[in-house]
């Protein structure tokens, strides 16, 4: 390496980065760079116009410095216009979002649908099992409902009871499915109700609240399922309890009655039975005659039939049953109950072993098969 050579030309190479613009001391800063790198490079491959290869490494290295130094105060300017420290925004994003993606342009089923997909993280099978409709079809309701949003600006939010639908929808697939969602649907409705003075929004919250009270009594140590008439009671969450046996009676007090509010109504009787026997069950039918009228759902209609087996015995609700089709889901288990109760083990057993075959998830069937291994056993004694 010719140091003579490089210390003579500096100063030249100096003096092109200052009649480019350069000031002095970055060009100076560069052109040493420039040497150090022509220290690296030049014994394996040295140039053939050394001035020439120097004046560009230099400069590029200005170039970058002055880059670097321009992003920097960039950086600065936007530290110095950021407010300054304090509260954050209590507004939760999430909650908004379920807001947005309820847009008027859709139909509220459509904009469930999107939604419990977008946001809520479901699966379109978790979706269509909600809605009682086939895979297929909920993926071209969804895709339907993509391309009715598409290119639309997201600045009407949707109304309080689809996001209301929403909330329920992803509460109960975290309940009782693949996918704990419940506790995070929670928070939001309660976000929910002390931003919304709305009978319908705390009845929501009562239910979630309710449901969610009994969660440690639904499932034994080994993971099975225990149906609501053999849990033990001491494991349900009585803080949890009275809070949504509050929000309830409030709600009610207000007489603008709606679904959510007549579902918590019934999860309130049967939180406040000490026993599953001193269950009040003719106030729950008549809960359910309610819901039935505001919804007209044939879910509701089944449970009803469940309901009305407890109440009014056995040969009732399987009557009731009766007017229900018997591709609803579960309607092979409730049958199955409900036959049992009448004493007709035979039958019961049979349509235990059919509804595990269509049980959707995977405790519920291992349920439905040692209820119909048990009875079976009975039969053989």
């Amino acid at each position: 390496m010719d140091e003579v050579l490089l210390r003579s030309l500096t100063p030249s190479v100096l003096a092109v980065l200052v009649r480019r613009g350069a000031d002095f001391a970055a060009a100076e800063d560069a052109v040493q760079d420039a040497l150090v790198e022509a220290v690296r490079v030049w014994p394996a491959d040295p140039p053939k116009d050394a001035k020439g290869w120097l004046i560009t490494v230099a400069w590029r290295r200005f170039l970058d410095a002055t880059r670097a130094d321009t992003a920097r105060r960039r950086r600065e300017d936007r530290v110095d216009e950021e407010p300054a420290p304090g509260p954050a925004n209590s507004a939760d994003d999430t909650l908004q979002l379920y807001f947005l993606c309820a847009h008027p342009s859709l139909t509220p089923s459509s904009a469930v649908a999107l939604t419990l997909r977008a946001v809520g993280g479901l699966t379109t099978r978790q979706i269509a099992q909600a809605y009682l409709v086939p895979e297929a079809t909920m993926a071209q309701r969804i895709s339907r409902a993509k391309r009715t949003v598409s290119g639309v600006r997201f600045d009407r939010p949707g109304d309080v009871a689809t996001v209301l639908r929403v909330l329920y929808l992803v509460f109960n697939e975290g309940y009782s499915g693949d996918i704990d969602l419940a506790a995070e649907a929670i928070r939001l409705t309660r976000q929910l109700a002390a931003a919304i003075d709305h009978p319908e929004v705390a009845g929501l919250l009562a239910l979630m609240l309710l449901h969610h009270a009994r969660r440690a009594g639904r499932t034994a140590p080994d993971g099975s399922l225990v149906p609501l008439a053999e849990q033990d009671r001491a494991r349900w969450d009585t803080v949890s309890i009275a809070e949504g046996v509050g929000i309830l009676q409030a709600a009610l007090a207000r007489d603008r009655l709606g679904e959510f509010q007549a579902q918590a109504a019934i999860a309130a009787l049967h939180a406040d039975a000490p026993t599953a026997e001193e269950t009040d069950w003719v106030q729950i039918v008549e809960w359910y005659d309610e819901l039935a009228r505001l919804t007209d759902s044939p879910v509701v209609r089944l449970n009803r039939a469940v309901a009305v087996g407890e109440a009014d015995g056995p040969r009732a609700g399987l009557a009731a049953l009766a007017s229900l089709e018997d591709t609803l889901p579960r309607h092979t288990a409730v049958a199955a109950y409900l036959h049992e109760r009448d004493g007709d083990a035979s039958t019961a057993a049979r349509l235990y072993a059919e509804a595990a075959r269509k049980a959707p998830n995977l405790a519920e069937r291992d349920y439905l098969t040692r209820q119909a291994a048990r009875l079976n056993a009975l039969r053989h004694r």
